[in-house]
Protein backbone atom coordinates (compact mmCIF):
# COMPACT_ATOMS: atom_id res chain seq x y z
CA UNK A 1 0.00 0.00 0.00
CA UNK A 2 1.44 3.40 -0.64
CA UNK A 3 2.10 5.97 2.11
CA UNK A 4 -0.21 8.92 2.47
CA UNK A 5 2.33 11.54 2.07
CA UNK A 6 3.41 9.46 -2.18
CA UNK A 7 -0.72 9.56 -2.54
CA UNK A 8 -0.68 13.18 -1.95
CA UNK A 9 2.44 13.07 -3.74
CA UNK A 10 1.36 11.64 -6.48
CA UNK A 11 -1.88 13.63 -6.96
CA UNK A 12 -0.16 16.65 -6.97
CA UNK A 13 1.97 15.75 -9.86
CA UNK A 14 -1.27 14.72 -11.69
CA UNK A 15 -2.51 17.84 -10.98
CA UNK A 16 0.36 19.66 -12.70
CA UNK A 17 0.68 17.45 -15.59
CA UNK A 18 0.18 17.40 -18.86
CA UNK A 19 -3.21 15.51 -18.59
CA UNK A 20 -3.95 17.57 -15.33
CA UNK A 21 -5.83 20.86 -14.74
CA UNK A 22 -4.05 22.66 -10.98
CA UNK A 23 -6.15 25.93 -11.26
CA UNK A 24 -9.90 25.60 -9.73
CA UNK A 25 -12.31 26.71 -11.80
CA UNK A 26 -12.85 30.32 -9.94
CA UNK A 27 -9.19 31.24 -10.61
CA UNK A 28 -9.66 30.40 -14.53
CA UNK A 29 -12.55 32.46 -14.71
CA UNK A 30 -9.95 35.66 -13.70
CA UNK A 31 -8.40 36.68 -16.97
CA UNK A 32 -5.14 37.60 -15.14
CA UNK A 33 -4.77 33.93 -14.78
CA UNK A 34 -5.57 33.97 -18.58
CA UNK A 35 -2.82 36.41 -18.66
CA UNK A 36 0.15 33.83 -17.27
CA UNK A 37 0.65 32.29 -20.72
CA UNK A 38 -1.46 34.14 -22.94
CA UNK A 39 0.00 37.35 -22.32
CA UNK A 40 -1.12 38.48 -25.83
CA UNK A 41 -4.30 37.82 -25.85
CA UNK A 42 -4.62 39.32 -22.70
CA UNK A 43 -3.74 42.34 -23.42
CA UNK A 44 -5.65 42.19 -26.68
CA UNK A 45 -8.85 41.50 -24.81
CA UNK A 46 -8.42 44.30 -22.39
CA UNK A 47 -8.58 46.41 -25.16
CA UNK A 48 -11.46 44.88 -26.63
CA UNK A 49 -15.28 45.95 -26.24
CA UNK A 50 -15.47 42.82 -24.64
CA UNK A 51 -13.81 43.55 -22.00
CA UNK A 52 -15.41 46.74 -21.84
CA UNK A 53 -18.66 45.85 -22.17
CA UNK A 54 -20.09 45.83 -19.01
CA UNK A 55 -18.16 49.44 -18.22
CA UNK A 56 -19.45 50.94 -20.93
CA UNK A 57 -21.00 54.08 -19.68
CA UNK A 58 -23.62 54.10 -22.68
CA UNK A 59 -24.69 50.53 -21.60
CA UNK A 60 -24.64 51.48 -18.11
CA UNK A 61 -26.86 54.23 -18.39
CA UNK A 62 -28.90 52.58 -20.84
CA UNK A 63 -29.95 49.74 -18.56
CA UNK A 64 -30.86 52.06 -15.37
CA UNK A 65 -33.27 53.75 -17.53
CA UNK A 66 -34.49 51.08 -19.28
CA UNK A 67 -35.26 49.57 -15.97
CA UNK A 68 -37.03 53.06 -14.62
CA UNK A 69 -39.11 52.87 -17.83
CA UNK A 70 -40.12 49.25 -18.07
CA UNK A 71 -40.92 49.28 -14.16
CA UNK A 72 -38.10 46.30 -13.72
CA UNK A 73 -39.13 44.40 -16.42
CA UNK A 74 -36.10 44.67 -18.31
CA UNK A 75 -34.39 41.96 -15.61
CA UNK A 76 -31.00 40.70 -16.93
CA UNK A 77 -31.65 41.53 -21.04
CA UNK A 78 -29.47 43.29 -21.55
CA UNK A 79 -26.64 42.01 -19.03
CA UNK A 80 -27.30 38.59 -19.84
CA UNK A 81 -25.05 39.88 -22.78
CA UNK A 82 -22.89 42.11 -21.31
CA UNK A 83 -22.12 40.59 -17.86
CA UNK A 84 -22.84 36.93 -18.48
CA UNK A 85 -21.04 35.45 -15.83
CA UNK A 86 -22.23 37.73 -13.13
CA UNK A 87 -25.70 36.29 -14.89
CA UNK A 88 -24.73 32.79 -15.13
CA UNK A 89 -22.94 33.38 -12.06
CA UNK A 90 -26.27 34.80 -9.78
CA UNK A 91 -24.90 37.50 -8.83
CA UNK A 92 -27.40 39.88 -10.98
CA UNK A 93 -30.55 38.69 -10.87
CA UNK A 94 -33.75 40.08 -12.22
CA UNK A 95 -34.04 41.45 -8.89
CA UNK A 96 -30.79 43.62 -8.00
CA UNK A 97 -30.73 44.30 -12.39
CA UNK A 98 -31.93 47.46 -12.07
CA UNK A 99 -29.39 48.44 -9.33
CA UNK A 100 -26.25 47.00 -11.39
CA UNK A 101 -23.23 48.86 -10.49
CA UNK A 102 -20.24 47.59 -13.32
CA UNK A 103 -17.76 48.55 -9.98
CA UNK A 104 -18.87 45.81 -7.87
CA UNK A 105 -18.59 42.80 -9.87
CA UNK A 106 -15.45 40.87 -9.63
CA UNK A 107 -12.79 40.55 -12.77
CA UNK A 108 -14.51 36.77 -13.05
CA UNK A 109 -17.58 38.53 -13.80
CA UNK A 110 -16.99 41.62 -15.47
CA UNK A 111 -17.66 41.99 -19.23
CA UNK A 112 -17.12 39.31 -21.64
CA UNK A 113 -14.32 37.20 -19.90
CA UNK A 114 -12.28 34.39 -21.69
CA UNK A 115 -13.81 31.93 -19.40
CA UNK A 116 -17.22 32.63 -20.80
CA UNK A 117 -16.20 31.78 -24.44
CA UNK A 118 -13.51 29.39 -23.98
CA UNK A 119 -16.17 27.16 -21.91
CA UNK A 120 -18.97 27.35 -23.78
CA UNK A 121 -20.35 23.72 -23.53
CA UNK A 122 -23.74 23.86 -26.06
CA UNK A 123 -25.57 26.49 -27.72
CA UNK A 124 -29.31 26.25 -26.80
CA UNK A 125 -30.62 29.56 -28.87
CA UNK A 126 -28.90 31.51 -32.09
CA UNK A 127 -29.79 35.15 -30.27
CA UNK A 128 -30.32 36.64 -27.09
CA UNK A 129 -26.68 34.59 -25.65
CA UNK A 130 -28.06 30.79 -25.97
CA UNK A 131 -24.70 29.64 -24.43
CA UNK A 132 -24.71 27.13 -22.39
CA UNK A 133 -20.99 26.77 -20.13
CA UNK A 134 -19.70 23.20 -19.00
CA UNK A 135 -18.43 25.46 -15.79
CA UNK A 136 -15.43 22.96 -15.46
CA UNK A 137 -11.91 23.04 -15.84
CA UNK A 138 -11.53 22.49 -19.60
CA UNK A 139 -11.15 25.22 -22.01
CA UNK A 140 -12.20 25.11 -25.47
CA UNK A 141 -10.25 26.16 -28.55
CA UNK A 142 -10.20 25.72 -32.58
CA UNK A 143 -6.75 23.93 -32.33
CA UNK A 144 -6.70 20.30 -32.94
CA UNK A 145 -4.07 18.42 -30.47
CA UNK A 146 -3.56 21.18 -28.48
CA UNK A 147 -0.71 21.05 -25.81
CA UNK A 148 -1.14 19.76 -22.15
CA UNK A 149 -0.41 21.95 -19.57
CA UNK A 150 -0.31 23.06 -16.37
CA UNK A 151 -3.66 25.38 -15.77
CA UNK A 152 -6.11 23.75 -17.57
CA UNK A 153 -7.80 20.74 -19.48
CA UNK A 154 -7.64 21.56 -23.24
CA UNK A 155 -10.06 20.37 -25.86
CA UNK A 156 -10.62 20.95 -29.72
CA UNK A 157 -13.70 22.10 -30.13
CA UNK A 158 -15.69 22.65 -33.73
CA UNK A 159 -17.33 25.57 -32.48
CA UNK A 160 -14.29 27.32 -31.56
CA UNK A 161 -12.63 26.28 -34.95
CA UNK A 162 -13.22 29.36 -37.47
CA UNK A 163 -12.11 27.17 -40.33
CA UNK A 164 -14.92 24.44 -39.23
CA UNK A 165 -17.78 26.41 -37.73
CA UNK A 166 -20.55 28.25 -38.72
CA UNK A 167 -20.30 31.04 -36.44
CA UNK A 168 -23.27 30.00 -34.33
CA UNK A 169 -21.25 30.81 -30.78
CA UNK A 170 -20.39 34.19 -32.54
CA UNK A 171 -24.15 35.01 -33.68
CA UNK A 172 -26.08 33.77 -30.45
CA UNK A 173 -24.57 36.83 -28.47
CA UNK A 174 -24.51 39.56 -31.84
CA UNK A 175 -28.42 38.43 -33.34
CA UNK A 176 -30.58 40.49 -30.65
CA UNK A 177 -34.44 39.98 -30.33
CA UNK A 178 -36.13 42.23 -28.17
CA UNK A 179 -39.05 41.44 -26.01
CA UNK A 180 -41.36 43.08 -28.08
CA UNK A 181 -40.37 40.49 -30.65
CA UNK A 182 -38.04 43.05 -32.62
CA UNK A 183 -35.21 41.47 -34.47
CA UNK A 184 -33.06 44.47 -33.34
CA UNK A 185 -29.57 42.91 -34.47
CA UNK A 186 -29.17 40.84 -36.75
CA UNK A 187 -25.05 39.78 -37.82
CA UNK A 188 -25.41 36.61 -38.05
CA UNK A 189 -28.66 36.52 -39.67
CA UNK A 190 -27.17 38.51 -42.51
CA UNK A 191 -24.43 36.36 -42.67
CA UNK A 192 -26.33 33.41 -43.19
CA UNK A 193 -27.59 34.90 -46.79
CA UNK A 194 -23.87 35.83 -47.67
CA UNK A 195 -22.02 33.41 -50.02
CA UNK A 196 -19.21 33.67 -47.07
CA UNK A 197 -21.45 30.85 -45.17
CA UNK A 198 -23.97 29.37 -48.50
CA UNK A 199 -20.09 28.71 -50.59
CA UNK A 200 -18.54 26.07 -48.60
CA UNK A 201 -15.26 26.48 -50.83
CA UNK A 202 -12.79 26.96 -48.20
CA UNK A 203 -11.51 29.87 -50.24
CA UNK A 204 -14.70 31.73 -49.62
CA UNK A 205 -16.08 30.20 -46.47
CA UNK A 206 -15.36 32.95 -44.25
CA UNK A 207 -16.86 33.03 -40.49
CA UNK A 208 -17.25 35.84 -37.63
CA UNK A 209 -14.23 34.57 -36.52
CA UNK A 210 -12.14 34.75 -40.11
CA UNK A 211 -12.74 38.55 -40.03
CA UNK A 212 -12.67 39.47 -37.12
CA UNK A 213 -9.94 37.79 -35.49
CA UNK A 214 -7.28 37.74 -37.90
CA UNK A 215 -5.25 35.21 -37.55
CA UNK A 216 -1.29 34.34 -37.95
CA UNK A 217 1.91 31.49 -37.87
CA UNK A 218 2.63 32.07 -34.23
CA UNK A 219 2.53 30.00 -30.26
CA UNK A 220 -0.76 30.05 -28.19
CA UNK A 221 0.87 30.29 -25.45
CA UNK A 222 3.90 31.90 -24.60
CA UNK A 223 4.46 32.05 -21.10
CA UNK A 224 8.00 31.04 -19.15
CA UNK A 225 8.96 27.78 -19.19
CA UNK A 226 6.53 26.52 -21.77
CA UNK A 227 7.50 25.03 -25.06
CA UNK A 228 4.34 25.43 -27.36
CA UNK A 229 5.09 25.02 -31.41
CA UNK A 230 4.03 27.64 -33.79
CA UNK A 231 1.36 26.69 -36.03
CA UNK A 232 0.14 27.98 -39.16
CA UNK A 233 -2.84 30.30 -38.57
CA UNK A 234 -2.99 29.00 -35.19
CA UNK A 235 -2.60 32.62 -33.29
CA UNK A 236 -5.99 34.61 -33.07
CA UNK A 237 -6.12 38.07 -32.83
CA UNK A 238 -8.17 38.87 -29.98
CA UNK A 239 -9.22 42.66 -30.21
CA UNK A 240 -12.49 42.18 -32.27
CA UNK A 241 -12.43 45.81 -34.32
CA UNK A 242 -15.80 46.69 -35.27
CA UNK A 243 -17.01 50.44 -34.81
CA UNK A 244 -17.14 51.25 -31.14
CA UNK A 245 -14.67 52.32 -28.93
CA UNK A 246 -14.57 53.25 -25.44
CA UNK A 247 -15.45 56.79 -24.57
CA UNK A 248 -13.97 56.58 -21.54
CA UNK A 249 -10.09 56.11 -20.81
CA UNK A 250 -9.80 52.41 -21.75
CA UNK A 251 -6.05 50.24 -22.24
CA UNK A 252 -5.54 50.08 -26.05
CA UNK A 253 -7.23 52.59 -27.19
CA UNK A 254 -4.88 53.40 -30.04
CA UNK A 255 -4.45 49.80 -30.62
CA UNK A 256 -8.68 49.55 -31.49
CA UNK A 257 -8.90 52.89 -33.20
CA UNK A 258 -5.61 51.41 -35.77
CA UNK A 259 -8.01 48.01 -36.17
CA UNK A 260 -11.37 49.98 -36.77
CA UNK A 261 -9.18 51.48 -39.25
CA UNK A 262 -7.87 48.68 -40.69
CA UNK A 263 -11.18 47.00 -40.94
CA UNK A 264 -13.28 49.53 -41.78
CA UNK A 265 -12.02 51.36 -44.55
CA UNK A 266 -11.69 48.63 -47.00
CA UNK A 267 -15.44 47.54 -45.89
CA UNK A 268 -17.57 49.79 -48.55
CA UNK A 269 -15.98 52.22 -51.11
CA UNK A 270 -17.35 54.17 -54.14
CA UNK A 271 -17.40 51.92 -56.69
CA UNK A 272 -17.88 51.89 -60.28
CA UNK A 273 -20.72 50.46 -63.00
CA UNK A 274 -22.72 47.75 -61.78
CA UNK A 275 -22.52 44.38 -63.99
CA UNK A 276 -25.43 43.82 -66.07
CA UNK A 277 -26.56 40.53 -67.41
CA UNK A 278 -27.28 41.85 -70.99
CA UNK A 279 -26.13 45.44 -72.52
CA UNK A 280 -23.80 47.83 -71.47
CA UNK A 281 -22.90 48.66 -68.00
CA UNK A 282 -25.21 51.20 -66.01
CA UNK A 283 -23.33 54.07 -64.64
CA UNK A 284 -21.06 53.69 -61.47
CA UNK A 285 -18.85 56.30 -59.35
CA UNK A 286 -20.05 59.69 -59.16
CA UNK A 287 -21.51 60.75 -62.38
CA UNK A 288 -23.35 64.26 -63.27
CA UNK A 289 -26.17 62.96 -65.73
CA UNK A 290 -27.56 65.51 -68.24
CA UNK A 291 -31.05 65.10 -66.66
CA UNK A 292 -29.82 67.50 -63.59
CA UNK A 293 -29.17 64.78 -61.41
CA UNK A 294 -25.73 63.76 -59.52
CA UNK A 295 -25.41 60.28 -58.49
CA UNK A 296 -23.02 58.28 -56.01
CA UNK A 297 -22.87 54.40 -56.00
CA UNK A 298 -21.86 52.87 -53.26
CA UNK A 299 -21.33 49.41 -52.03
CA UNK A 300 -19.86 46.92 -49.59
CA UNK A 301 -16.94 45.16 -50.56
CA UNK A 302 -16.33 41.94 -48.82
CA UNK A 303 -18.13 42.26 -46.04
CA UNK A 304 -20.15 39.28 -44.37
CA UNK A 305 -23.26 41.17 -43.75
CA UNK A 306 -25.28 44.00 -43.71
CA UNK A 307 -23.08 46.92 -43.75
CA UNK A 308 -23.65 49.30 -41.35
CA UNK A 309 -24.37 45.77 -39.09
CA UNK A 310 -24.91 45.19 -35.40
CA UNK A 311 -27.03 47.83 -33.41
CA UNK A 312 -28.08 48.84 -37.11
CA UNK A 313 -30.32 51.21 -35.38
CA UNK A 314 -27.69 53.23 -33.52
CA UNK A 315 -25.33 53.56 -36.47
CA UNK A 316 -25.22 56.81 -38.68
CA UNK A 317 -23.47 56.64 -41.78
CA UNK A 318 -24.05 58.84 -44.35
CA UNK A 319 -22.49 60.35 -47.54
CA UNK A 320 -20.98 63.88 -47.44
CA UNK A 321 -21.34 65.32 -51.16
CA UNK A 322 -19.95 68.66 -52.44
CA UNK A 323 -20.34 70.09 -55.86
CA UNK A 324 -18.24 72.98 -57.15
CA UNK A 325 -17.87 75.43 -59.34
CA UNK A 326 -14.57 76.18 -61.43
CA UNK A 327 -13.83 78.98 -58.92
CA UNK A 328 -14.11 76.68 -55.42
CA UNK A 329 -17.79 78.35 -54.55
CA UNK A 330 -20.41 75.51 -53.68
CA UNK A 331 -22.95 74.93 -56.37
CA UNK A 332 -24.75 71.97 -54.49
CA UNK A 333 -24.03 69.83 -51.54
CA UNK A 334 -25.79 67.34 -49.10
CA UNK A 335 -24.65 65.70 -46.14
CA UNK A 336 -22.83 68.57 -44.64
CA UNK A 337 -23.26 67.28 -40.60
CA UNK A 338 -21.89 69.79 -37.80
CA UNK A 339 -19.98 67.28 -34.75
CA UNK A 340 -22.51 67.05 -32.06
CA UNK A 341 -25.49 66.69 -34.76
CA UNK A 342 -26.96 63.68 -36.34
CA UNK A 343 -27.59 63.64 -39.63
CA UNK A 344 -31.05 63.44 -39.74
CA UNK A 345 -31.25 66.76 -37.78
CA UNK A 346 -30.36 68.72 -40.44
CA UNK A 347 -32.94 68.69 -42.32
CA UNK A 348 -31.50 67.80 -45.80
CA UNK A 349 -34.26 66.44 -47.77
CA UNK A 350 -31.57 64.89 -49.96
CA UNK A 351 -29.76 63.03 -46.96
CA UNK A 352 -28.13 60.15 -48.03
CA UNK A 353 -27.83 57.85 -44.52
CA UNK A 354 -27.79 54.50 -43.90
CA UNK A 355 -29.03 53.19 -40.80
CA UNK A 356 -32.08 50.86 -39.66
CA UNK A 357 -34.78 53.59 -38.87
CA UNK A 358 -36.55 52.91 -35.66
CA UNK A 359 -39.91 53.53 -34.33
CA UNK A 360 -42.23 53.79 -31.44
CA UNK A 361 -45.88 52.27 -31.25
CA UNK A 362 -47.05 55.63 -32.29
CA UNK A 363 -44.82 56.19 -35.63
CA UNK A 364 -42.37 58.37 -33.87
CA UNK A 365 -38.62 57.90 -34.29
CA UNK A 366 -37.14 55.38 -31.35
CA UNK A 367 -34.06 55.77 -29.65
CA UNK A 368 -34.43 52.96 -27.23
CA UNK A 369 -34.36 49.18 -28.20
CA UNK A 370 -37.08 48.92 -25.49
CA UNK A 371 -39.59 51.53 -27.30
CA UNK A 372 -38.96 49.90 -30.39
CA UNK A 373 -41.87 48.48 -31.66
CA UNK A 374 -41.46 48.53 -36.22
CA UNK A 375 -37.99 48.89 -38.01
CA UNK A 376 -37.29 49.88 -41.76
CA UNK A 377 -34.28 48.69 -42.14
CA UNK A 378 -31.76 51.04 -44.77
CA UNK A 379 -28.43 49.44 -45.02
CA UNK A 380 -26.20 48.05 -47.90
CA UNK A 381 -26.52 44.12 -48.30
CA UNK A 382 -24.51 41.70 -48.13
CA UNK A 383 -23.22 40.03 -51.29
CA UNK A 384 -25.14 36.97 -51.88
CA UNK A 385 -23.14 35.08 -54.92
CA UNK A 386 -19.89 35.34 -57.07
CA UNK A 387 -21.44 35.18 -60.24
CA UNK A 388 -21.33 38.22 -61.99
CA UNK A 389 -24.10 37.28 -64.78
CA UNK A 390 -26.81 37.00 -61.73
CA UNK A 391 -28.73 39.89 -60.62
CA UNK A 392 -28.19 38.98 -57.39
CA UNK A 393 -24.17 39.97 -57.82
CA UNK A 394 -25.16 43.56 -57.28
CA UNK A 395 -25.99 44.88 -53.84
CA UNK A 396 -24.83 48.20 -54.55
CA UNK A 397 -27.12 51.54 -53.21
CA UNK A 398 -26.82 54.53 -55.63
CA UNK A 399 -27.57 57.75 -54.01
CA UNK A 400 -29.09 60.34 -56.12
CA UNK A 401 -29.93 63.83 -56.20
CA UNK A 402 -31.86 65.24 -58.39
CA UNK A 403 -33.77 68.36 -60.00
CA UNK A 404 -30.43 70.69 -60.60
CA UNK A 405 -30.55 73.54 -62.65
CA UNK A 406 -27.37 74.07 -64.75
CA UNK A 407 -25.09 70.93 -63.78
CA UNK A 408 -22.65 72.21 -66.76
CA UNK A 409 -21.51 74.61 -64.16
CA UNK A 410 -20.12 72.03 -61.73
CA UNK A 411 -16.43 71.70 -61.91
CA UNK A 412 -15.36 68.97 -59.62
CA UNK A 413 -17.36 67.08 -56.25
CA UNK A 414 -15.68 65.58 -53.97
CA UNK A 415 -17.72 62.68 -52.05
CA UNK A 416 -17.06 61.26 -48.55
CA UNK A 417 -19.00 58.44 -46.68
CA UNK A 418 -19.05 59.15 -42.42
CA UNK A 419 -20.05 57.00 -39.87
CA UNK A 420 -20.74 56.85 -36.27
CA UNK A 421 -21.29 54.16 -33.29
CA UNK A 422 -24.04 56.20 -32.00
CA UNK A 423 -26.67 58.88 -32.44
CA UNK A 424 -26.11 61.78 -30.70
CA UNK A 425 -30.11 61.91 -30.12
CA UNK A 426 -30.13 59.12 -27.97
CA UNK A 427 -27.07 60.15 -26.12
CA UNK A 428 -28.32 63.77 -25.39
CA UNK A 429 -31.56 61.34 -24.20
CA UNK A 430 -29.32 60.07 -21.38
CA UNK A 431 -27.73 63.28 -20.82
CA UNK A 432 -30.81 64.91 -20.25
CA UNK A 433 -32.43 62.32 -17.78
CA UNK A 434 -29.01 62.41 -15.46
CA UNK A 435 -27.91 58.52 -16.43
CA UNK A 436 -25.14 59.73 -18.76
CA UNK A 437 -22.24 62.71 -18.32
CA UNK A 438 -22.48 64.85 -21.14
CA UNK A 439 -18.50 64.75 -21.05
CA UNK A 440 -18.91 61.21 -21.66
CA UNK A 441 -20.94 62.01 -24.73
CA UNK A 442 -18.79 64.68 -26.25
CA UNK A 443 -16.06 61.63 -26.91
CA UNK A 444 -18.13 59.92 -29.56
CA UNK A 445 -16.31 60.92 -32.67
CA UNK A 446 -16.82 60.46 -36.43
CA UNK A 447 -15.18 58.01 -38.66
CA UNK A 448 -14.07 58.59 -42.05
CA UNK A 449 -14.07 55.82 -44.64
CA UNK A 450 -10.81 55.87 -47.06
CA UNK A 451 -12.21 53.60 -49.96
CA UNK A 452 -15.34 56.47 -49.71
CA UNK A 453 -13.51 59.33 -50.23
CA UNK A 454 -13.51 59.94 -53.81
CA UNK A 455 -13.52 62.83 -56.50
CA UNK A 456 -15.18 63.72 -59.78
CA UNK A 457 -14.12 66.39 -62.13
CA UNK A 458 -15.29 67.37 -65.95
CA UNK A 459 -11.67 66.91 -67.19
CA UNK A 460 -11.55 63.06 -66.23
CA UNK A 461 -15.31 62.41 -66.68
CA UNK A 462 -15.93 59.85 -68.88
CA UNK A 463 -12.84 58.32 -69.54
CA UNK A 464 -11.05 54.83 -68.56
CA UNK A 465 -13.84 52.43 -67.29
CA UNK A 466 -16.52 55.50 -67.57
CA UNK A 467 -16.02 55.82 -70.77
CA UNK A 468 -19.09 56.95 -72.79
CA UNK A 469 -20.55 57.72 -69.61
CA UNK A 470 -20.69 60.85 -67.54
CA UNK A 471 -19.08 59.48 -64.75
CA UNK A 472 -15.63 59.62 -62.56
CA UNK A 473 -13.79 57.09 -63.97
CA UNK A 474 -13.73 53.81 -61.95
CA UNK A 475 -13.11 50.42 -62.47
CA UNK A 476 -15.64 47.52 -62.09
CA UNK A 477 -15.36 45.06 -59.46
Amino acid sequence: MMPKRLVVLALLFAACGDDGAAYTVEKLMDPATCMECHPKHHEQWAASMHAYASDDPVFVAMNKRGQRETNGELGTFCLQCHAPMAVASGTITAANAADFDPASLAPTERGITCYFCHNVDKIVADHNNGLVLANDQTMRGGLKNPVGNKAHHAKYDPLMDSDANESEMCGSCHDVTTPKGVELERSFKEWKTTFFATNKDPTHHFTCASCHMKSKTDVVADGPGLDVPQRAAGYHEHLWPAIDEALIPWPGMDVMAAGIKRDLDPAIAVTGPAPRVTGDPTPGGICVLPNGSITVRVDSIGTGHNWPSGAAHDRRAWLEVIAYRADNSIFFQSGVVPDGMDPEEINDPNLFGLWDRAFKEDGSPAHFFWDVATEQPFTLAGPTTLVQTDPAFDHSRTATYGNLANVSEIDHITVRMRIRGLPFGALDELVASGDLSGAIAAQLETLEIKGTTRHWDRASSGTGAATGTPCSPFSTY
